[in-house]
């Protein structure tokens, strides 16, 4: 039981030391990845860097002890960072106390709903985002933040809301420019571009073997890093008006509170529910996958509280909301992560660079972080999926385009609200019209198809209809409809069989239509009959009044309804496959 909520007690009883050495080289590279983006993503949510190193610290340790996955890496992410920057920019200035507090109770609000959500096992709510809506989300994100740091890039001051602000601001601050931080930016945007790409294929030709040239290219972030602090340093480039990172607190996070003040809850749940849902299911999707390539599994309920407890973690460390993050998760993964506990020893890892490396951050330029927050998110826009969903599904491609449109032009709060709007209103609207089908019978078997697809044979006072959906208040009325518009289509009809293989329910309301189709049919001297009923629905159908009043039979199989209904045409003989083909189709 205990294991259940505490997988570190499963996990941990065969813990050995060929895990610990796996785990513990797993974290060093991780490490080395983490802490320039911590920086950077601490300087995207409008926070103190160090506010970054202090979310990777402890939030890691927590998730070690309630996650189930072996490989997710935890940690500040683009997506989440930029959520909270317009969550707390809403309430408070950036810079002030107020804002770090915001971003603090965050952390805390979206802790405490993860883990009630996942305590009651509500992990499934997480659907009500379809694949279109997250994908589109975040495709507008990635735009959005790659589109805010190009200030930084520039060394210009600009601002906005949402993206048309972002440009035009953008464009109006262009000629103040600084050359130096332009140059910085465009070179570490390339350098890590190249990082990405060419430097394995590079290193393994000067010898070095797949493992390790891949284990320093993952380094690439750190070296751009190190590189312009020295040319910061050398060329005395803060004099010139490049910006820097300046002086970033010494020491591990300190103890810190979320405010309390009802006002405060009061505006900030809302973006914390949807950083909780948003954090979610980026964090599980990615669990998943990589579990699923070691034939693993993770319980999504109880990763509901992993994550819950990390932003806990995170709030009372002074940090901000986190989830789980796919290009760190992946890295674990490939460096060869076999527990939570490489994370563990990540946290350790950044709590040493807190102790020892901060003063050398001083002379960082903020340019070298925007360019690693730009070459991260630039990975997360997808302009392939639009066209596919436009093939595949105008629907779903509906969703994706709205939500695109609306993060861009709105925000990222009403982009996702407006998205899980629009996918429900679509699938509202599908479920009240649901496919049917024609049927008739493909000669020579006992199978049932479309007559619009198929050659099939029919008899003109029998109508086989299919239904493939469930029966429910949204499509009841539209079925009463069609049926009764079918059956006028048709003088000599005299029989309506419903065919129920895909019909797993039928709600009060779609009960009632059925009586009312069958006391319609029963009065223009038409029977009707249901065909291969599934026993759940025929439990539900015998305790109401259909079955007794129905005019027709309910058949085991389309069949045995067919061929019976057939039969009555008025001719002692029943018709054979041969007498269709001689024209009684």
């Amino acid at each position: 039981m205990l294991t259940r909520y505490f997988p570190i007690l499963d996990w941990g009883r065969r813990y050995d030391g060929d895990a610990f050495g796996s785990d513990l080289m797993a974290a060093v590279i991780v490490t080395i990845m983490l802490i320039p983006q911590s920086l950077a993503y601490a300087l995207l949510a409008g926070l103190p860097p160090v506010v970054g190193l202090y979310a990777s610290i402890l939030p890691l340790v927590a998730y070690a002890v309630f996650g189930t996955s072996r490989t997710l890496a935890v940690g500040p992410v683009a997506v989440v960072s930029l959520m909270t920057a317009s969550a707390a920019g809403a309430v408070a200035a950036q810079g002030t106390p107020e804002y770090l507090t915001a971003a603090i109770t965050l952390a805390a609000l979206s802790g405490v709903m993860l883990t009630v959500l996942g305590l009651l096992r509500l992990g499934f709510l997480a659907n009500l985002l379809s694949h279109p809506v997250i994908s589109g989300f975040i495709t507008a994100s990635g735009l959005l933040i790659a589109t805010s740091q190009l200030k930084h890039i520039l060394g210009v001051k600009a601002g906005g809301d949402n993206w048309p602000e972002m440009l035009g601001s953008l464009f109006g601050s262009i000629g103040d420019t600084n050359p130096y931080t332009l140059a910085i930016g465009v070179v570490a945007i390339g350098f890590l571009f190249w990082v990405r790409k060419g430097a394995k294929p590079a290193l393994m030709k000067l010898g070095l073997k797949p493992r390790v040239a891949d284990m320093v290219a993952k380094a690439g972030p750190v070296a751009a890093v190190v590189a312009t602090i020295l040319l910061v340093v050398a060329m005395n480039l803060a004099d010139r008006g490049v910006k820097l990172v300046g002086a970033v607190p010494q020491g591990l996070p300190p103890f810190a509170l979320p405010s309390l003040h009802p006002s405060l809850i009061a505006q900030l749940w809302v973006p914390a529910l949807l950083i909780s849902i948003i954090g979610f299911v980026e964090s599980v999707s990615v669990a998943q996958t990589l579990a699923a390539k070691r034939r693993q599994r993770i319980a999504p309920d109880q990763e509901l509280v992993g994550l819950g407890t990390a932003n806990i973690a995170s709030a009372v460390s002074g940090g901000y909301p986190v989830t789980g993050g796919f290009a760190r998760s992946v890295v674990n993964f490939d460096a060869g992560a076999q527990t939570p506990a490489a994370g563990a020893y990540t946290a350790v890892g950044i709590a040493l660079a807190s102790l020892f490396l901060t003063p050398l951050l001083f002379f960082l330029p903020i340019a070298t972080l925007a360019a690693t927050i730009i070459v991260a998110v630039l990975s997360l826009v997808d302009l392939k999926t639009p066209r596919q969903l436009w093939t595949y599904s105008k629907g779903d491609f509906a969703a994706h385009i709205a939500t695109i449109v609306v993060t861009l032009l709105e925000g990222v709060e009403i982009g996702v609200i407006v998205g899980v709007l629009v996918g429900l209103l679509l699938y509202l609207w599908k479920a009240s019209r649901p496919h049917a089908a024609i049927v008739g019978r493909v000669p020579e078997t006992q199978h049932f198809r479309n007559v619009d697809r198929h050659k099939v044979l029919t008899v003109p006072h029998v109508l086989s209809i299919r239904i493939d959906e469930n029966l429910s208040y949204l499509n009841a009325r539209w079925l009463e409809e069609y049926v009764l518009e079918r059956v006028a289509e048709r003088p000599e009809l005299r029989h309506v069989i419903l065919m129920c293989s895909a019909v797993n329910a039928i709600d009060a309301s779609a009960l009632e239509s059925l009586e009312a189709i069958n006391h319609r049919l029963a009065d223009g001297g038409i029977r009707l009959h249901l065909s291969e009923v599934k026993g759940p629905v025929m439990d539900r159908l015998e305790r109401s009044n259909l079955l007794h009043d129905l005019s027709g039979k309910v058949f085991l199989s389309q069949e045995r309804a067919f061929s019976e209904c057939a039969l009555d045409d008025g001719s002692e003989a029943p018709a054979t496959d041969a007498d269709w083909a001689r024209g009684m189709i």
